[in-house]
């Protein structure tokens, strides 16, 4: 493996790409936006992590332009931008190519299943921490790690392969037969800060009073139960934990979903709470905290 296409040139996209060109892959970025393309495709990707400044040289194109054959497409867009950015690179799909999504929420597996066949997918999550600087500049400071697995059997078949790429740009990747909890457990965590959090405007660390954990333990045990009526085990003193820890560490951090709002862009709102709605709903769980948060949200969207 060795020829990896990026789609999405966000903070993510640009620091997956710039980990996996400095570790010797062969990296194409994908976006819609024609100048930005330009400009990495010019001058690369800033990289400013705990190591310093590493300028990344990376191929930039419109999803059109580029040609395989691929050896691996990874999402990293928005929940709401995937169908569509996964159709854009249909044409790479030769029967050999893998796809990866390691991006926010629920939905994404399904729309690259659209597109790829599911012995060829892998999803997971990261926690990496990556902020855009400027159009091709993103910063990631501190230590993250990747899980990932096949959607099925045949599909984790290439999880060792996709870890080994992806280590090779230092990304801490590891493979997980049980990935499907952990995507789980990362949606929980979303639904429960990522909303509250846009909805009152305030960082992470204005959530830790007894008003907000209150409100985000319901929203954990109301995914838990979902997940547990699909058969999707959970570990919720992991859960709680983790939400702890964001909230007596992250003080200052303001969600992606936050800075969407303020930013005045779609939220992701559909993949993280409303996803959970629609998943509760086919379990016939009832997930009343989740749709409140998911509608206050709604409420300020932008209409078209």
């Amino acid at each position: 493996m060795g020829k990896v296409v990026v789609v999405g040139a966000g903070a993510m996209g640009c620091l997956f790409a710039a980990r996996l060109a400095l570790g010797g892959q062969d990296v194409t970025v994908v976006d819609v936006s024609a100048q930005r393309l330009d400009l990495i495709g010019r001058e690369g990707i800033n990289l400013h992590d705990d190591a310093g400044h590493h300028i990344a040289k990376v191929g930039a194109a419109l999803a059109a332009d580029v040609t395989g054959p691929v050896d691996l497409v990874i999402l990293m867009t928005k929940g709401m931008q995937s169908a569509a950015a996964i159709r854009s690179v249909a044409h790479l799909d030769d029967g050999r190519c893998l796809a990866l999504t390691l991006q926010n929420g629920l939905g994404n597996v399904e729309a690259i299943a659209d597109v790829f066949e599911k012995k060829r997918i892998l999803w997971g999550v990261t926690d990496f921490p990556a902020d855009l600087e400027g159009p091709n500049a993103v910063a990631s400071h501190g230590q993250g790690h990747i899980w990932l697995g096949g959607i099925n059997t045949d599909a984790h078949a290439h999880a060792d392969a996709v870890v080994a790429l992806l280590n090779a740009g230092h990304l801490n990747a590891a493979a997980d037969a049980n990935v499907q909890s952990a995507v789980w457990e990362k949606v929980a965590f979303n639904a429960a800060l990522n909303s509250l959090s846009t909805i009152t405007g305030l960082p992470v660390g204005g959530l830790d009073c007894a008003e907000g954990r209150r409100i985000a333990q319901q929203v954990l045990d109301e995914t838990i139960a979902t997940a547990a009526a699909l058969g999707i085990p959970m570990d919720r003193a992991r859960l709680m934990a983790k939400t702890d820890f964001a909230l007596a560490n992250h003080r200052t951090h303001k969600p992606s979903m936050l800075q969407d709002r303020i930013a005045g862009r779609p939220t992701e709102i559909e993949s993280i709470n409303g996803a959970i709605e629609k998943f509760a709903a086919q379990a016939g769980v009832e997930v009343p905290t989740t749709r409140l948060l998911a509608d206050l949200v709604r409420m300020a969207e932008p209409r078209s």
